[in-house]
């Protein structure tokens, strides 16, 4: 008797998300249609696909750099002293500008042991023809006394491409 009563139940509940025009490949996440969800893009602005290989290079090169940022404290030597997050910058002068300023940035928001959760790029923008801006989010615990919510930084950083390389272009301290 029990069985019937939820197959009855089960039946229903398909019809009535049946009528209401859901269908499966609509609330399973990747079954379905591959359209990414979300408006299409306006082709009238000249969007056009990016095929240029300097800029999947600048890409490939700044996920890089920032994914290696993630979960990292920056104020310790071994961060300081990464070769690999040195070999975005040209100059040991600019690695260090870049740096303190970044570390600066997340004492003067409360990061708590200087240490992001998540960083995570908002935004790759062109400037001009090898020059672009990279806007991340970076978010972490709040290190002040009794403040149980996390705190959070928005960064832009300039890239250029000097000698068919990008490299990050720290403001002036």
């Amino acid at each position: 008797m029990k069985r019937s009563v939820r197959s009855v139940v089960l039946v229903l509940t398909v019809a009535l998300l049946g009528s209401l025009g859901c269908t499966v490949p609509g609330w399973v996440p990747f079954i379905g249609d591959k359209t990414p969800p979300g408006p299409a893009p306006d082709e009238s602005y000249g969007l056009t696909e990016v095929s240029d290989e300097s800029v999947l290079e600048f890409y490939a090169r700044a996920s890089f750099f920032y994914d290696r940022l993630r979960l990292r404290r920056v104020n310790t030597l071994a961060t300081y002293r990464d070769e690999v997050l040195r070999d975005f910058f040209r100059t040991d002068a600019a690695f260090a500008d870049y740096y303190a300023d970044l570390a600066q940035s997340l004492v003067e928001s409360h990061f708590e042991r200087n240490r992001p959760l998540e960083l995570s790029v908002v935004e790759f923008r062109l400037q001009g023809p090898g020059v672009a801006e990279v806007t991340t989010r970076v978010v972490g615990e709040n290190g002040l006394p009794l403040r149980w919510w996390k705190t959070d930084l928005d960064r832009t950083d300039r890239w250029e491409r000097i000698q068919g390389r990008w490299w990050i272009v720290p403001r002036r301290l």
